[in-house]
């Protein structure tokens, strides 16, 4: 395993982190304690030190799984996790979002709970969970979040960008005015906005690292340029199911034109895909979703593969700029649009890729 310092803050991350989400919720299937457990303490002894979770993952078992796992090496693990949902609060029907609650007290009430679930005393990184930007303008929140600093109860804090691709404003807010660091989307099939979101990062010297490198598993092998596929073959539970069939037969298609990616190199497109999201400098982690022995480790070995060449690079931004061909791109998600909508099909996303590559 390799490490990165994630820019702005004290805290060294693994090149490849863990999402916790992967043995706390049912999103990609079910993983008993026991397994979850072995996955988590296989993850550590691999060289992985990041670890990613949220107060809302199975409620706070994705916090207290931690503790069963990892307790006995919590000076070597860099833990991240997320605040923002109420989680006593009800809510209206599955995979619907929970009320959000960004009071002072709410905050200071929310950290104490984590902590507690976590078995430590502070949090490496305490992140902003799907935070709208008013959230993240809100004066007396981040005046909350300083006095946990203060405290010692929180070394740093930053914001998980999200929930889906977008949200431009909030992760351009945060890297540019709050210069604090983002978790954000990024993938071979999902640049933008998140090209924006490193070129802010890097003029700012403020640290991102990446989730969904695998684009929803696009790019984890499962699905190749030679699927077929006649209707969606995601469970009624698979977060997946709730997109379109016209993503899945357009993401095939995309397989097919970087087949130059992958084809006859000694690595897996799973770790090509990971590779990718490494490949910029500000980038100090990409957390994949782990649900195997055999997944993790392919995953911890992408950091030693061999750099995608430049002029594969150049070639995969000129085939992004036209979509892979596939037509025009859906808008993205934008909590300040009047229509919750933003285009950005003509933004520079792939300005300076060769350079910053």
């Amino acid at each position: 395993m390799k490490y990165r310092d994630l820019a702005g803050t004290d805290l060294t991350l693994s090149e490849v982190g863990f999402g916790v989400w992967s043995v706390s919720t049912n999103w990609w299937g079910e993983i008993d304690e026991a397994s979850g457990i072995d996955l988590l303490r296989a993850a550590f002894d691999r060289g992985i030190t990041f670890f990613d979770t949220a107060d809302t993952y199975g409620s706070g078992y994705g916090e207290e799984i931690m503790a069963k796992a990892l307790a006995g090496h919590r000076d070597k693990i860099v833990i991240g996790t997320k605040f923002g949902y109420d989680l006593d609060a009800p809510r209206e029907g599955h995979h619907k979002e929970r009320p959000q609650n960004w009071s002072p007290d709410f905050v200071a009430a929310a950290c104490e709970k984590s902590l507690r679930r976590l078995g430590t005393d502070f949090i490496d990184l305490y992140q902003l969970h799907n935070s709208r930007l008013t959230a993240i303008q809100r004066d007396d929140t981040l005046a909350a979040l300083e006095d946990l600093q203060a405290a010692g109860k929180i070394r740093h804090w930053g914001v998980a960008v999200g929930p889906d691709i977008g949200w431009i404003e909030e992760g351009e807010y945060t890297l540019r005015e709050r210069r604090a660091p983002a978790q954000i989307i990024y993938s071979i099939l999902e640049q933008d906005p998140a090209n924006r979101f490193i070129d802010a990062a890097t003029e700012a010297g403020v640290g991102v690292f990446c989730r969904v490198p695998h684009a929803s598993g696009m790019l984890d092998g499962t699905y190749t340029k030679d699927t077929e596929l006649d209707s969606m073959p995601f469970d009624a539970d698979d977060h997946r199911s709730y997109r379109k069939m016209q993503w899945l037969r357009q993401s095939i298609e995309k397989l097919k034109k970087i087949d130059f990616l992958i084809s006859g190199k000694p690595a897996t497109v799973g770790q090509i895909a990971i590779k990718y999201c490494l490949s910029p400098a500000i980038m100090a982690s990409c957390v994949p979703t782990i649900t195997s022995i055999e997944q993790l480790d392919e995953y911890v070995a992408a950091p030693d593969i061999d750099e995608i060449p430049s002029e594969e690079l150049s070639r995969l931004a000129e085939l992004y700029r036209d979509n892979f061909g596939t037509g025009e791109r859906e808008p993205m998600k934008s909590s300040q649009s009047p229509t919750g909508w933003v285009d950005v099909s003509n933004s520079p996303v792939e300005q300076a890729v060769a350079t910053r590559r």
